[in-house]
């Protein structure tokens, strides 16, 4: 696991692009994925997020090959106000072609290291209601239902369930 600085904005960007539309492109409609694309990841909203000091985005290799992202979140970077006890999991992308290889349980736990060593009490996350698959694997690993709130995909209103996880400190 490597930490992201403002040299690698390009290479964030693409796979962000890449694994974003691999895994909603067939649930959303072109204009809306457009759009959020757009948004989410031009490189002047990447470079600012990069530069913040409450985010952090860290990529992942397999076999020396990039293999996907993780990026967290504390203070006011979180999503939702939560508490300065939380820090959030906003981002795990793992490229397709490395998918159930354990490389999202090796992100979550290295995410569990962060936020120890941050003295941060609980993990939360967001996941689209209707991700089943990241949802089992969320509650497999011990994060439980919280809340919800709305993510908005282009001009769609979508439900993103909030998850979270107390850690033993």
């Amino acid at each position: 696991m490597k930490k992201c600085c403002r040299e690698d904005l390009q290479t964030l960007q693409k796979i962000s692009i890449e694994t974003f539309n691999k895994t909603f492109k067939d649930q959303n409609s072109p204009e809306n994925m457009k759009t959020y694309l757009e948004r989410a990841f031009n490189a002047k909203q990447l470079e600012k997020e990069l530069s913040d000091p409450s985010s952090e985005f860290f990529f992942i290799y397999s076999n020396e090959e990039l293999a996907g992202y993780l990026k967290v979140n504390i203070n006011d970077a979180q999503f939702e106000k939560m508490s300065d006890e939380s820090l959030e999991i906003e981002l795990i992308y793992i490229r397709y072609k490395f998918q159930r290889k354990e490389l999202g349980k090796y992100l979550i736990n290295k995410t569990m290291e962060i936020a120890k060593r941050r003295n941060k009490k609980f993990m939360w996350l967001g996941v689209w209601e209707k991700n089943e698959n990241a949802t089992v694997f969320y509650k497999k690993i011990g994060f439980v239902q919280a809340g919800a709130h709305s993510f908005y995909m282009g001009d769609e209103e979508q439900t993103d369930l909030i998850m979270r996880k107390t850690l033993l400190l």
